[in-house]
């Protein structure tokens, strides 16, 4: 066997071992969502067991239904990624493309909001949203949600609106465009697929966030990465229910990321196929 085989097979090797490292937490919660308590508890842990879909039934139709807070979920992650969106394609168009007194300091302000702790800024967010009555309400749950996605959004889409040409946007005005028109007809279709990353990726963030959440929620509105604290307790842990609803927790996830992937996978290599635009 040559040396250059070997080395195949070795990276091979690596990357098996890499892979299921990566998707043992995936593994594990899908082959427990489908086994009873008795059999996720047994030892040593039961490799061949009999299917069975107790758990998923219990958690979707059972007393503690997870299904408001599936709704709550989606409800917070759709409002925050389209008031984000809105805000961020003209925020960073602006940054991008115009000159103005300010400039620098709005981009570093823009990356320093990144750098705050989450920890050290959630007792002021608890005490405004107490204060104007806005605890455990979807609209006060998205507006902080606003506080660290509209950052993210905005110097992610900026590098997008950074590789258009100028010479574009200049054929554009000098055929009787106004500068709304041609970001609107001219812009934005080239940074389709910019748009589409950034909107996957904040759908994520809002979709997978717990530590505001699990402050700023309660009865009303209780996304369901707090609700899976329901199935632990002192006396317990529901293993199958609470894998059935992590299983459930991901498939919106993964079926945004299979829908988007043509776009995300255009919109990661836009950049290294494109000129620069800067000035």
């Amino acid at each position: 066997m040559t040396a250059k085989r070997l080395r195949a097979i070795a990276l091979l090797a690596i990357s098996i071992v890499f892979l299921l490292a990566w998707a043992f937490p995936i593994i594990w919660s899908v082959l427990n969502s489908l086994k009873t308590d008795s059999d996720v508890l047994a030892y040593p842990p039961k490799l061949v067991f009999s299917p069975t879909l107790e758990a998923y039934r219990d958690v979707l139709f059972g007393s503690g239904s997870i299904l408001p807070n599936l709704l709550s979920s989606a409800i917070i992650s759709v409002g925050t990624t389209i008031v984000t969106m809105l805000m961020a394609v003209p925020a960073a168009y602006a940054l991008a493309r115009l000159r103005f007194h300010g400039k620098k300091f709005a981009g570093f302000y823009l990356l320093a909001t990144q750098m705050l702790p989450p920890v050290g800024i959630i007792i002021p967010y608890f005490l405004v949203l107490r204060n104007i009555g806005w605890i455990d309400t979807y609209q006060g749950i998205i507006l902080i949600y606003l506080s660290f996605s509209l950052p993210f959004a905005i110097w992610l889409l900026v590098s997008y609106f950074e590789d258009i040409p100028f010479e574009m946007e200049e054929a554009a005005y000098l055929d009787g465009a106004s500068r709304l028109k041609t970001l609107w007809r001219i812009i934005i279709p080239q940074v389709r697929g910019g748009i589409a990353v950034t909107v996957v990726f904040v759908f994520l963030n809002a979709w997978n966030e717990f530590l505001f959440a699990v402050v700023l929620s309660g009865n009303t509105v209780r996304p369901v990465t707090v609700a899976m604290f329901n199935f632990v307790s002192v006396e317990q842990t529901l293993w199958a229910k609470l894998a059935a609803v992590s299983v459930l927790a991901m498939l919106p996830v993964v079926v945004l990321g299979v829908v988007a992937q043509k776009h995300i996978v255009k919109g990661l290599t836009v950049g290294a196929v494109k000129g620069g635009g800067r000035r």
